[in-house]
């Protein structure tokens, strides 16, 4: 079971596709003069080809309307100056990472080409935290790419990492990347785009799409919504009066692979917390957590389409499930953290898990209604993960941050 990822350009011919013996489906990404439209997976019979007149029903059935509203906007935006917000702005790109040479490399790659096609953004710095790797070869791959900038920090931990970015990086806007991402060609336009549209706001958040689609397990991550949170502009503030839980539920905000933020204001809320995010005990949270504090602080977040990367998905079915486990305790130990730290939004708090923990046994049961069982396992630890969130893991992992705190600090003065 193997889709192939088919990027189409509407404002060229569209081409006919013979599938590999081996691939079953396609996935449908459809953009118009560059600008992304919409995606879609395609189930298609093993081995078929699919011919232009087939491929343009396809396309016509899917994405009509989103190609009226891009279009749209683009006649729109043709009549105005580029920018409402004429303020040269730079740009602090980090990637924390450990022991993944390879995906760096890849990630790199594809800022360095977007890069070399030119950038909006005044300056554009790159800096790559290496999160305590055994060897030297996080260091030796960024030697590869002159004027991207290497740090160390020896705390293992992603937000430890991500901190460390905070107080190495000089831009204006500070923008994470993971390891496991690639950009799309179009990824420092939108960024800036949304920065220009809407300068005030504190974070910025991106589409994230499939780099591929080779497994059982990566489709049925994109069947199940993936990292989708479409392809409008949607600006999120502290108050949604569609939304009572928000921004407790910050989850619909982005994800973490994908993420830029205001830099002045992620040192005036004291960055990260590094009691989330801490690798295996605890591997999720401190996207969620920087969310809600940005959005309680008064600022506004925006997820921009446009500013999109393609993300490598979990491979095989145990891998995630582990990814959904990591989901619910991640949530639940920022819930936690959450209730104790801001006291006046607890009745929400509890409000918040009522509704998940609601929400998601109604999701298992009709999964296992419908005869989805894999599906319904993955509900079941999301479910797993939440409870053990609930019961102590925030007040652990502080407990374990702070050991790695003195363990690294016994080791500078030993070597000192």
């Amino acid at each position: 079971m193997r889709y192939r990822n088919v990027d189409v350009e509407l404002s060229d011919p569209i081409a006919a596709i013979d599938l590999d013996r081996d691939q079953s489906g396609i996935g449908l990404l459809v953009r118009w003069q560059g600008r992304l439209v919409g995606f879609s997976l395609e189930p298609l019979e093993l081995g078929s080809a699919i011919s232009t007149e087939a491929l343009t029903l396809i396309i016509e059935r899917r994405f009509t309307s989103a190609l009226l509203r891009v279009r749209s906007e683009a006649f729109i935006a043709a009549g105005r100056p580029l920018a409402r917000d004429h303020r040269p702005v730079t740009l602090s790109v980090a990637i924390c990472t450990k022991d993944r040479a390879q995906r760096l490399r890849r990630l790199l790659s594809s800022l360095k080409a977007a890069l070399s096609e030119g950038s909006p953004f005044a300056t554009v710095e790159v800096i790559v935290v290496d999160n305590a790797s055994v060897d030297d070869q996080t260091r030796d791959v960024v030697a590869e790419f002159p004027g991207f900038r290497w740090v160390r920090e020896a705390r293992t931990g992603l937000d430890f990492a991500r901190n460390a970015a905070v107080h190495a990086a000089g831009g204006d806007l500070l923008a994470y990347l993971d390891d496991d991402v690639v950009i799309d060609r179009g990824w420092f336009r939108g960024l800036y785009a949304a920065w220009s549209d809407c300068p005030g706001s504190g974070g910025f958040s991106g589409l994230v799409l499939p780099f591929r689609l080779d497994t059982k397990a990566q489709i049925s991550f994109e069947q199940l919504g993936g990292f989708g949170r479409g392809f409008e502009r949607i600006h999120h503030r502290e108050v949604k009066f569609d939304n009572p839980i928000f921004p407790a539920a910050a989850g619909n905000v982005g994800a973490g692979c994908n993420m830029a933020f205001d830099r002045k204001l992620l040192i005036e809320l004291g960055g990260f917390d590094e009691a989330l995010d801490t690798g295996a005990p605890l591997p999720g949270g401190g996207d969620l957590d920087i969310f809600y504090r940005v959005l309680r602080s008064g600022r506004g977040i925006v997820y921009e389409p446009q500013y999109a990367v393609f993300h490598e998905h979990r491979e095989t079915m145990p891998q995630l499930r582990r990814q959904y486990w990591t989901w619910g305790l991640g949530f639940m130990a920022f819930l936690v953290k959450a209730w104790q730290t801001d006291v006046a939004m607890r009745p929400m708090h509890v409000a918040t898990a009522r509704w998940w923990f609601r929400f998601q046994v109604l999701r298992m049961l009709r999964y296992l209604r419908q005869g989805s069982l894999q599906y319904a396992l993955f509900s079941f630890a999301e479910l797993r993960g939440a409870v053990q969130g609930l019961a102590g893991e925030y007040g652990r992992s502080q407990r374990r941050s702070d050991r790695i705190r003195k363990a690294v600090d016994r080791a500078a003065r030993h070597v000192a």
